[in-house]
């Protein structure tokens, strides 16, 4: 069974690098490419997928807040100038960046949320909780980072 609050380890320079806890509570961001639901892959899949700067907010016991969801662009304007200072990837970081700077008093530091979802864009966004004959598990989206037993924060992909 997946409890009640899920624990999230902080792995600097991994993809839980950008969370913590803040003046207000605690926080968890990510630069990640999405597809809407529903979409088929086909031609212009391209435009499809699309990279989003996410920041969540939770308060001290790990309930949801917010979130602040930005769309930097598609992975075809990505393949267009992919290495530059003004390619979705930078821009996507850059907005991120400036996310993470107005939180008050912000660590980078293990946290622990409670399952919640919103879609934006037609993108679906959270922490969704399920339990099965082998103890649980919950899964991050749409970055599908995957936790489990024994609990301790870290994640699979």
């Amino acid at each position: 069974m997946a409890p009640e609050l899920i624990p999230i380890a902080y792995e600097p320079h991994g993809r839980t690098e950008a969370i913590g806890h803040y003046t207000g509570g605690q926080f968890l961001a990510s630069v990640t490419y999405a597809f809407p639901e529903g979409f088929r892959l086909d031609e212009g899949w391209e435009e499809q997928k699309r990279l989003y700067a996410v920041l969540h907010l939770f308060d001290a016991e790990g309930h949801y807040r917010d979130s602040q969801i930005w769309c930097a662009g598609s992975w075809a304007e990505q393949q267009l100038d992919p290495d530059g200072a003004e390619s979705v990837l930078a821009r996507a970081r850059a907005h991120l960046a400036g996310m993470l700077r107005s939180l008050p008093r912000r660590t980078y530091t293990d946290i622990a949320i409670r399952p919640f979802q919103l879609t934006v864009d037609g993108v679906f966004f959270g922490l969704v909780a399920k339990d099965d004959e082998d103890g649980g598990w919950a899964e991050l989206y749409p970055d599908h980072l995957g936790f489990g037993e024994p609990w301790d924060g870290r994640y699979d992909t």
